[in-house]
């Protein structure tokens, strides 16, 4: 059984794997928690699916947190009794990085881009909804072309409220109409409907740039609000990333 775990800076993505995806999880992200409050959390989780930690015979782990990555190292090898494998660029992964500097990539882009070539084996883009949208392109040959970042809806949104004084912060959901009646409608035609405008601009760019068509697939926690909005998505997979995970460690 493998423990796939994926620090980002808002959530912390958890699963467990034993020939299919057992059970996922979703905290939230809390950078100065100890490892011994991680601890009491993972423990949970587990014991209200009824799994023993003991099954789990291989921890792969990434993380774009740094402060977090010695905390989960330490908590996972006391409680497991193994040490994680922490995802880097030098890694097998079965594709190659053709970007300026391979080690800024991303770790977690690096595991969507592996399972979103996996799934799709052609030229592929995988778009994740998270604290940051990001959107990295993999050609047919297993090359990673290059990313797109941009705020994330949700840091869109805080970032809107925070720096206007009549603007609140509105639940992340279609608005009934682009053309906003009141100020909830307005900022959810803004944000979500204007990030679906943004999302099919840039695979519009990218097939452009690469002169044919590519598939699309959406993962990251807010995926399923803005799939339902646009055609461009060939496939939704939430838990993209701990999937990437799991099959870098089956090549290392």
């Amino acid at each position: 059984m493998i423990l796939a775990v994926d620090i980002g800076n808002s959530n912390i993505a958890l699963g467990v794997y034993d020939q299919r995806w057992i059970h996922h999880w979703r905290l939230s992200t809390v950078s100065n928690k100890t490892a011994d409050e991680y601890a009491i959390q993972l423990q949970s989780l587990f014991a209200n699916e009824k799994i023993t930690l003991n099954v789990v015979k291989q921890i792969v782990m990434s993380s774009v947190v740094p402060s977090l990555t010695a905390t989960f190292r330490q908590m996972l090898t006391r409680l497991i009794h193994q040490q994680p494998l922490v995802i880097n660029t030098t890694l097998r992964t079965g594709l190659s990085i053709a970007t300026d500097n391979p080690h800024e990539l991303g770790t977690d882009l690096l595991a969507n881009a592996v399972a979103g070539y996996q799934l799709t084996q052609t030229d592929c883009v995988v778009v994740d909804f998270g604290t940051a949208l990001s959107v990295v392109t993999v050609d047919q040959s297993g090359k990673i072309l290059g990313v797109s970042i941009a705020p994330g809806l949700e840091s869109a949104m805080k970032g809107l409220s925070s720096n206007t004084a009549q603007l609140p912060f509105v639940p992340l959901t279609p608005p009934p109409s682009v053309l906003g009646k009141n100020t909830t409608h307005a900022i959810q035609s803004g944000i979500v409907l204007g990030y679906v405008g943004l999302v099919e601009g840039l695979v519009n760019r990218i097939e452009q740039e690469l002169g044919r068509s590519v598939k699309v697939i959406a993962t990251g926690g807010l995926a399923e609000v803005i799939a339902p909005l646009t055609n461009r998505f060939n496939r939704v997979e939430p838990w993209l990333t701990l999937d990437g995970l799991r099959l870098i460690a089956a090549l290392n």
